[in-house]
């Protein structure tokens, strides 16, 4: 069966409601081995609202770690292997915590999107580092839209101002964008070992990002090894890359849009409608009033 068979035989998934959040069938079916799942004291988790940054830090990551290990790790290992995620569970592949446990490099990276109150105990117990990036809820929201457009994989977004309704709703997979980002914010209050991004600061100045990275990790990465992971990872040079495009995931349909975009801060102003934008600034408004974080739409 080619591709595009493969995606015309794919029917979508419907959300149905998971611990108090919306899920699909292949973020819970191994859930007991994901909850039990056991983390080592140096592994490191990223974690992200879907759609934030999460493969730019993980390759910026990947990098700092292990790019000594030669040109062909890089070249022949989809980043879904080497930094796998933890709740997948998708046909063909290993589930996510069969990857994790099976890692032979140290530290273990770890992927996932699940809101801090569902991560596996045992990564606070071990003290890990969690690396969190959060993106402004209006670009995450138009970029998980085009996302579910060209993920069968994913529940049908219909339509942009159906699936802005549902963003706003928390209907999304893994659940609303405002208690993701916010649950992450309030542990890092009594949690020393998270490292809190912001998708705007590291369109702004990677270089700079990847410096804080490396001092929140401890590493003593010369100045010249920054500099190349920078230019490595710019998003243009991502998104041409086979290891790192998600080109190879047979449910992703790159006909329909790239699972790379754009990148971009600000291109909400290419979707919202005035009506659109100012009914969500008002329901922002609300659903932020308590919290100390605060995001940039445009740089």
């Amino acid at each position: 069966m080619d591709g595009a068979d493969l995606l015309s035989s794919v029917s979508r998934p419907e959300y149905f409601d998971f611990e108090g959040i919306s899920m699909i069938p292949c973020f819970t079916l191994n859930w007991a081995n994901v909850q039990n799942f056991q983390a080592r004291p140096d592994d490191i988790l990223i974690a992200t609202y879907p759609k934030a940054g999460t493969t730019w830090v993980s390759y910026i990551l990947e990098l700092l770690y292990f790019s000594k290990m030669g040109p062909e790790r890089q070249t022949s290992l989809p980043i879904y292997l080497r930094v796998p995620f933890l709740e997948g569970l998708f046909p063909g592949l290993p589930t996510g915590v069969e990857l994790a446990d099976k890692l032979p490099t140290s530290p273990r990276l770890i992927k996932t999107h699940l809101p801090v109150q569902l991560v596996p105990k045992s990564f606070w117990e071990q003290n890990c580092r969690v690396v969190y990036v959060a993106r402004n809820a209006k670009d995450n929201a138009v970029s998980y839209f085009h996302f579910d457009r060209m993920n069968m994989g994913q529940p049908d977004p219909v339509d942009w101002s159906t699936d802005l309704q549902k963003f706003m709703d928390g209907r999304k997979v893994f659940g609303p964008w405002y208690d993701h980002v916010c649950g992450y914010w309030e542990k890092k209050q009594t949690y020393s070992n998270i490292h809190y991004m912001f998708f705007e600061d590291m369109v702004e100045d990677t270089g700079r990002e990847v410096e804080h990275l490396c001092s929140f990790l401890g590493l003593s990465t010369p100045i010249e090894e920054r500099e190349r992971i920078t230019k490595g990872t710019h998003f243009n040079t991502m998104k041409l890359n086979k290891m790192t495009n998600y080109s190879t995931v047979p449910v992703m349909d790159f006909k329909v849009s790239p699972f790379m975009r754009k990148g971009k801060v600000g291109d909400w102003k290419n979707h919202f409608t005035v009506a659109q934008n100012e009914q969500f600034d008002e329901h922002y408004k609300q659903k932020m009033k308590n919290t100390t974080l605060q995001f940039r739409t445009e740089l």
